[in-house]
């Protein structure tokens, strides 16, 4: 569906670079993901930290796009 972020209260446009930069983004998580999952699968390891890290960059990658999208609600 073209255009459906006019849709959706709180999205704007985004640049080109903008769009790059998502995707760089968006891409890197999938790698940190793929991390999380081969730790998760390593015995030995304290899986209440890998869990804990897993959280962490969750949140910290979509504080990235955030800060790239600039929503302007909650």
């Amino acid at each position: 569906m073209k255009d459906q972020h006019e849709k959706i209260k709180g999205y704007r446009d985004l640049s080109q670079a903008e769009i790059d930069l998502m995707n760089v983004i968006k891409a890197k998580a999938v790698e940190l993901g793929a991390l999380c999952d081969r730790l998760k699968a390593t015995e030995g390891l304290d899986q209440r930290w890998v869990a804990i890290g897993k959280t962490d960059l969750q949140t910290g990658t979509m504080a990235l796009v955030r800060a790239v999208a600039q929503p302007t609600t909650f």
